[in-house]
């Protein structure tokens, strides 16, 4: 998340990915690095666990909203 909040600071499209169990964690960071409206992405934890196979699934999955929001930008 800060990594993405930094970048996008500095003008360098970016997209935070956080699992579900984050969410709530990331919008917190979000508002207290001053940017409470700041877009990020969540995915189905857990993803420590996961075979090769299952991530890239996923990532499969939420490519085309990193896309998206790489092409958006922030609000």
């Amino acid at each position: 998340m800060l990594d993405g909040i930094l970048l996008e600071r500095r003008g360098v499209p970016s997209a935070s990915i956080v699992t579900d169990v984050f969410e709530v964690t990331g919008r917190a960071m979000a508002e207290q690095w001053g940017v409470p409206t700041y877009t990020f992405l969540c995915m189905p934890h857990p993803i420590a666990n996961l075979t090769e196979a299952e991530l890239d699934q996923r990532a499969r999955e939420i490519a085309p909203e990193v896309v998206k929001l790489l092409l958006q930008g922030q609000d």
